[in-house]
């Protein structure tokens, strides 16, 4: 393996600044009470790959922070164009997190994701105002009151990323209330009013598509909207007869929020959805992926300090206040706990020993949970005393199925699989998983579920090695992950690729110097160009000439896209005073216009249904893994010592 190689995990590695809720590991106990509030707060994953907050310098070998929102001196977001308020002078925007000899990477990405007044993208964004007034310009634009202006370049950046800087309730408010106005004045007659009433109509049918699976979940809290503009509109057709198919259409909207809400919400009650990695039933695991929502119910064990458990049934999105209530419910019933316990407290355990202890308040907190973390409800008192199951902690070694699967298979479902998970996330999970956190009004409960699937993979790939005690057949897993790797990468899955070259860059496998030596020369040099690829320098230079290289569908490294929009997000400011930095908006979306294209074409599943296939996907789906790297490193040196 080359020396000196800065392995894309440890790049993107997790790390604790004033960017992520106060407090932190103390003592083996996250408290997560007392966190920050607003954009700065982000929602706790124990296992994801996140977005790069430190960094350490190879030359230097110290932290470089990158810019906090509570630091002295924060730079500058670029000048909007067009007329307007004066804004600030352009500040420097690049990556506080990059040598010298890499600004110039960082400062074209800024460039090609929108930078220089948005010319890349056929129009020149708002210039900066407030947010309602941004929405009146936009109403403007809609009814062609605004020449030279791209109205759909304007609509789709201003409906990607409006959650930012204005509430959707607010929005819709002043969409009720544009709709409703009667313009004043001789010179306006009602030709410009029924202008006015269809641009607004216009906007609304967009922003309807743009977050229909959203606002279906939310039912009448968001039907609401729809049904009262439909009734406003029927008002007004005696006077403006031309709106009747704008008022068709706005009808046929409001059913289609509506009886969703009403007929999947039953049919989802008949069933329990699984979680991957929690499988019940090998049928459960076979069917194809669908988006998590909010209102979904699943089932989940929580357990006791003494490792007894209850079994809960509880909706995705429940409180730990509810969690708790169904937990002291079922002890309240069970022969184990003769004494009812007191105060209780949810916590999560990984299988590292590290304890996070949630708040009453806190939401949707399944699946935040990592690879091999469990919940556990506890006495304050009682916290030093819990640890980790005891199938977290040991292990057991053994031959990996790995064995008797082809590389081919095996790659086509990790595909197959990760494109499921991919195209289940909603395009605005990604504005609210780093704009807005816990704060925001949709969870990014899918997007969280990539990214532990990215985490998952990486451990699954040293799982299988390090518990092979065979160094012939460790040299053949090594090929064989290798060859995988290859096969994602071909088939544009750049998901489990990176994930699978990561996970052979894990320490505890890469300091087996005899397996590796074993290792052809021809796999020694493919393995060599796939590290070229994770190779962290020039800001991802190689991997991002790779993407680029692509064409959909295709299956993006999705811990870099949140790192790129975290780093756009913490140079600029989203506001100045009261205005919106809508050129920020711009880039932005840009930048989520770029995921909407991974997504462009379908990809080709597969309909194979043979016995071996069906185990191979079933493998695939329920990888069983070791997380704890101190358990791994420990494995790694008792099959080669280190005096070996």
């Amino acid at each position: 393996m080359p020396a000196g190689m800065k392995p894309l995990e440890k790049f993107l590695k997790k790390q604790t600044t004033a960017l992520t809720r106060a407090g932190g590991f103390v003592g083996g106990v996250t408290e997560k009470a007392g966190a920050g509030t607003g954009a700065s707060r982000r929602r706790a994953s124990l296992s994801r790959v996140v977005p790069f907050f430190r960094e350490t310098s190879p030359e230097s070998g110290q932290p470089r922070e990158v810019f906090s929102p509570d630091s002295e001196d924060p730079p500058s977001w670029p000048p909007a164009t067009g007329p307007g308020p004066a804004a600030p002078p352009p500040g420097d925007v690049r990556s506080p997190s990059l040598s010298s000899d890499e600004q110039s990477s960082e400062a074209s990405l800024l460039a090609e994701s929108g930078g220089g007044g948005g010319g890349g993208s056929g129009g020149a964004p708002l210039p900066s105002d407030t947010p309602d007034n941004l929405t009146l310009a936009l109403l403007d634009s809609a009814a062609g009151k605004r020449p030279g202006v791209c109205t759909e370049t304007l609509l789709d950046d201003f409906l990607l990323t409006h959650p930012i800087f204005l509430a959707a309730d607010r929005f819709q408010q002043v969409l009720m209330q544009q709709f409703s106005l009667e313009t004043q004045g001789e010179e306006c007659g009602g030709g410009e009013e029924a202008a006015r009433k269809r641009a607004v109509l216009s906007v609304v049918f967009r922003y309807l598509d743009t977050y229909r699976e959203l606002l279906q979940e939310e039912g009448e809290r968001s039907n609401s909207f729809p049904k009262e503009l439909y009734l406003c509109a029927v008002q007004e057709l005696s006077q403006y007869p031309e709106l009747v198919e704008d008022v068709l259409k706005l009808q046929r909207w409001t059913e289609i929020l509506h009886t969703p809400s009403v007929e999947e919400k039953e049919s989802r009650k008949k069933q329990v959805r699984p979680l991957f990695r929690h499988f019940r039933r090998i049928d459960a695991c076979l069917q194809p992926r669908e988006a998590f929502r909010g209102s979904d119910e699943i089932f989940c064990r929580v357990y006791t300090p003494d490792h007894s458990y209850v079994t809960i049934r509880s909706r995705l999105s429940c409180r730990v206040g509810e969690i708790l209530a169904l937990v002291r419910e079922k002890l309240q019933y069970s022969e184990d706990q003769p004494v009812l316990p007191g105060n209780l407290v949810l916590v999560a355990v990984t299988s590292a020993g590290e304890k996070a202890v949630f708040r009453p308040s806190d939401e949707a907190v399944f699946t935040t949970l990592g690879v091999n973390t469990h919940l556990f409800t506890c006495e304050p008192s009682e916290l030093d005393s819990l640890l980790p199951l005891p199938e977290e902690i040991h292990w057991t070694p053994g031959d990996s199925k790995l064995h008797d699967m082809s590389a081919e298979e095996v790659a086509t479902q990790l595909v197959v699989f990760d494109w499921e998970l991919f195209s289940c996330v909603h395009e605005v999970e990604f504005v609210c998983y780093v704009f807005h956190g816990e704060q925001s009004r949709w969870r990014p409960l899918n997007l969280e579920l990539v990214l532990q699937r990215c985490s998952e993979v990486q451990h699954w790939v040293a799982t299988e090695i390090l518990q092979c005690q065979s160094l012939p057949k460790r040299v053949q897993l090594l090929r064989k992950f290798i060859k995988i790797a290859a096969l994602c990468k071909q088939q544009q899955d750049l998901l489990s690729f990176l994930a699978v070259v990561l996970g052979l860059d894990n320490p505890a496998v890469s300091r087996l110097r005899l397996t590796w030596e074993g290792l052809p020369g021809k796999f020694r040099k493919q393995f060599q160009q796939f590290e070229s690829v994770a190779d962290p320098s020039r800001n991802h230079k190689a991997y991002r000439d790779l993407i680029t290289s692509l064409r959909p569908p295709l299956i993006p490294f999705t811990p870099l896209l949140l790192k790129d929009l975290t780093f756009l997000h913490e140079s600029c400011k989203t506001f100045h005073g009261e205005l919106v930095n809508f050129e920020k908006m711009h880039k932005v979306a840009d930048m989520v216009r770029i995921i909407r294209r991974y997504r462009s074409s379908q990809l080709a599943m597969d309909t194979e249904t043979s016995p071996p296939h069906l185990q191979t996907k079933a493998y695939v789906r329920q990888l069983q893994v070791i997380d704890n790297q101190n358990l791994l490193f420990d494995m790694s040196c008792k099959l080669e010592p280190k005096d070996t």
